[in-house]
């Protein structure tokens, strides 16, 4: 079974090389790596252009015989875009999210997640993720633990952290990708569309498999007014009471900063 990994990139010079090593590290073979690059101006391209030349020496291939890597640097329109590149470029059986400021949480991760599907023989996979400090990687600043499924739980603001998700290539070509009119929250409306509009049923893996550095996209305080927005927009567009849903999915997430 391959997995393709699909990393978006813009001016991410400081923290892409983590995400490309944390990949290169992982004891699973079978892995498609694809980095899909909005024309960066910071030096984020010459990292690329080295770990391309890199997986191209002699040595590499003897050591990774299975491993494909893939990458564009364009101009696009925002994170969703560029994910949404990565699935038509990805030959992959499953496709996984790694942005590029967040890397595995071990080298063992591809393959625990393998043999879960394989396992399962699940079209949708989730697992636990740890936010930390941009600065000081072992402090803990969110624990975020998926826990069991219920469709309930869905109409109640709960949804499993999309990094952590794992989906058949299939399922996403059949049921539709990213949709790129939301910048900020797209992952919520794929999300939805999935688990609760589509019913797709999920397995859970009950451990951690990604490290996120808090302070991207998606945590960013600054951002976290047009994210209410785009996620009522969202609530509201699959039929929720989008305040009510929203405010539970914030108080979900409550939990994730108590110290255990």
């Amino acid at each position: 079974m391959k997995i393709t990994i699909i990393t978006s990139c813009y001016n991410r010079v400081e923290t892409i090389g983590d995400a490309m090593a944390s990949v290169l590290a992982q004891d699973y073979n079978d892995v498609e790596y694809i980095v899909v690059d909005g024309a960066s101006t910071d030096g984020s391209v010459d990292k690329l252009k080295e770990f391309a030349t890199h997986c191209q020496t002699e040595d590499f291939k003897k050591a990774h015989p299975h491993f494909i890597f893939k990458w564009i640097s364009e101009a696009d329109h925002g994170m969703y875009e560029a994910i949404n590149k990565g699935i038509r470029m990805a030959t992959g059986d499953v496709i996984g999210v790694l942005h590029s400021d967040d890397w595995f949480y071990d080298a063992h991760t591809l393959s625990t997640v393998a043999e879960e599907i394989k396992r399962t023989g699940c079209e949708f996979l989730y697992a636990n993720g740890l936010y930390v400090d941009a600065d000081h990687h072992e402090k803990i600043i969110r624990n975020w633990i998926g826990g069991s499924f219920g469709r309930w739980k869905i109409k109640m603001g709960w949804l499993p952290l999309h990094t952590t998700c794992y989906i058949r290539r299939d399922t996403m070509l059949r049921l539709g990708l990213y949709d790129e009119q939301y910048k900020i929250a797209s992952d919520t409306d794929l999300l939805l569309r999935y688990l609760y509009d589509e019913k797709v049923t999920p397995a859970y893996l009950n451990k951690y498999v990604v490290r996120m550095r808090m302070g991207g996209l998606s945590t960013n305080l600054r951002n976290h007014k047009a994210m209410w927005k785009e996620d009522v927009k969202i609530y509201r567009a699959h039929g929720f009471w989008a305040i009510p849903a929203k405010l539970m999915k914030m108080a979900w997430k409550i939990p994730q900063f108590i110290r255990r």
